[in-house]
């Protein structure tokens, strides 16, 4: 899958009114509580819909929930915190505050102050003028540490677009908007956050996700979440999107390959054998080809069998009308509930 990316800002002067919820997931950032929520509402004073801010505790140790709890009510009630009861790492939180968000674009950011706010409203401006399902944020000038985070993150992103062929500058960028009713029928866990933009391109068309410069700054408080550690669990997550992405519907597909392969190769090496029993008589009880050609037509029948029982169970879960093998557009113009940030002066016009 080609996604159509380019960097283009919306030149649209319509003012945008979708509503919008705002998702931060928040682990040990006490410190970036009160300048983070200024800098939110700096950045969405010229939004023109309504809008909330949901802000979601991991599990933090530190005094991050009851700084939060403060800014929620010096704010008011579209300022929602949820908290976790423990660590459940950045994209279990990240899904939770999916799950509470109410509007119709969701935008997603991390907590430490490197993304800048003010890129939400151009986002959704873009996302809105062009009809898109996602708008992801690239970090051009990305201000972090060469050889631990930008290096690292290159290759990632290499390797990342050419498994799953969506092919974006920056898939560790967290400033992303989405349409709402697109990622909440994405559901993320192990440390999938990564691989958002692949997961939204199995249920829309990797022609309707973008890419746009966003700014970025460096840390000032706190400590970085990431780490060279977390690379083999991105292998291990990558291999899952590639299965999930390609044979979802049909993994029988993906495990009769592999067995076709083992199967092929057992039974050439056997009929190679057999002939070399039967028409130069010579003993081949000890040959360890023999064991070879035998483990792999085992191999192959096991993988098969494999793919059969996973056919089986497919077939159970689309069919028991918890979830559809498909997804279907719903028309636009939602209406917002109550409790949201109203922009300036419509309680006035009202």
């Amino acid at each position: 899958m080609q996604a159509d990316v380019t960097t283009d800002t919306p030149t649209s002067d319509t003012p945008v009114s979708e509503s919008l919820s705002i998702v931060i997931p928040m682990y040990n950032e006490e410190d970036n509580v009160v300048p983070l929520l200024a800098r939110v509402h700096e950045g969405l004073a010229g939004y023109a819909g309504p809008w909330e801010l949901i802000l979601v505790d991991d599990g933090s140790t530190d005094a991050t929930v009851a700084r939060l709890q403060d800014e929620a009510r010096r704010y008011g009630s579209h300022v929602r915190v949820v908290t976790l009861q423990r660590n459940f790492g950045q994209t279990a939180a990240m899904q939770a505050g999916i799950d509470h968000a109410r509007g119709t674009v969701v935008a997603m950011l991390d907590g430490d102050l490197q993304n800048d706010p003010v890129d939400i409203p151009r986002m959704v401006a873009r996302l809105v003028a062009e009809d898109l399902d996602m708008v992801a944020g690239w970090r051009k000038n990305r201000q972090d540490n060469l050889w631990l985070r930008k290096v690292p993150s290159r290759i990632a992103n290499r390797l990342i677009a050419r498994i799953t062929g969506v092919h974006l500058h920056d898939y560790g960028c967290s400033l992303k908007v989405f349409r709402g009713d697109v990622i909440r029928d994405v559901r993320l866990y192990g440390e999938m956050h990564r691989f958002i933009p692949a997961w939204v391109a199995s249920l829309t068309s990797p022609a309707r996700i973008k890419e746009m410069v966003v700014n970025h700054h460096a840390r000032k408080f706190g400590e970085s979440k990431y780490g060279l550690s977390r690379v083999y669990r991105v292998l291990l997550d990558l291999l899952s999107v590639y299965f999930f992405m390609r044979f979802r519907a049909r993994p029988g597909h993906f495990f009769g390959r592999i067995g076709l392969v083992f199967g092929a190769i057992g039974g050439v090496a056997l009929t190679w054998l057999l002939g070399v029993k039967l028409f130069l008589g010579e003993d081949i009880g000890t040959r360890p080809l023999l064991l070879v050609g035998i483990l792999f037509v085992v191999m192959a029948v096991q993988f098969l069998t494999t793919g059969v029982l996973s056919e089986l169970l497919t077939r159970t879960y689309f069919e028991s009308g918890t979830t559809r093998s498909y997804t279907v557009r719903p028309p636009r113009g939602e209406q917002p509930e109550p409790g949201w940030k109203q922009p300036a002066g419509r309680a006035a016009r009202a």
